[in-house]
């Protein structure tokens, strides 16, 4: 696995006036690990992850299975190792009031859920207050939280804080975490546009 994937926290940052979505995922030494690239002008999602601004190597790709589906199911690809390292699935009708997806395993199993932090909050950032209500999100596998993810206000650039350093014993393939935080920002990205 790509040395890039093995830090506990990570600080994502959306390129203002960008046409397709760019993001650069920093380490906690401020090091840019990571920068991601929409697919411009594409009917289905496609998300490409390098591990440089120069996009000589690929590290992850990210592909929506449909065109358009409110309930879409997204595939992340590691591109080196040439295997599917699991999916992220949108919960439709759930996710109008209060953001959730399943987090699967490479074989489709549902493993986990990603979440919007509460739904008082959601309904809020929906209806009235809008982006000066930061959102939060949490990943879980069971029980247990694996991940935190914590939008920063700031009225121009999207940013959001990744931190996995609760999941001590690594259960959660970092690769599907920083996936998942990268489509909320793509997406996020969308829905202000």
């Amino acid at each position: 696995m790509n040395p890039a994937f093995q830090f506990d926290t990570y600080a994502l940052k959306r390129q203002f006036l960008a046409l397709t979505g760019k993001l650069r995922l920093y380490n906690s030494n401020n090091n840019l690990v990571l920068y991601v690239e929409q697919k411009f002008m594409r009917l289905k999602e496609d998300i490409r992850v390098f591990d440089s601004e120069l996009k000589t190597r690929e590290v992850l790709i990210i592909k929506a299975r449909t065109i358009i589906d409110f309930s879409a199911t997204y595939d992340v690809i590691d591109p080196a190792e040439g295997i599917k390292v699991g999916a992220l699935r949108r919960k439709g009708v759930k996710s109008l009031f209060r953001d959730q997806w399943e987090v699967l395993d490479e074989s489709d199993r549902p493993i986990g859920l990603l979440f919007e932090d509460s739904m008082l909050s959601a309904i809020l950032r929906r209806l009235i207050i809008g982006a000066l209500l930061p959102q939060d999100y949490d990943i879980k596998l069971g029980e247990l939280k694996v991940a935190d993810f914590k939008q920063r206000f700031n009225f121009f650039v999207y940013n959001m804080d990744l931190n996995f350093s609760m999941d001590i014993n690594k259960k959660l393939d970092r690769r599907i975490g920083i996936a998942a935080a990268i489509l909320l920002a793509v997406l996020e990205g969308k829905q202000e546009s």
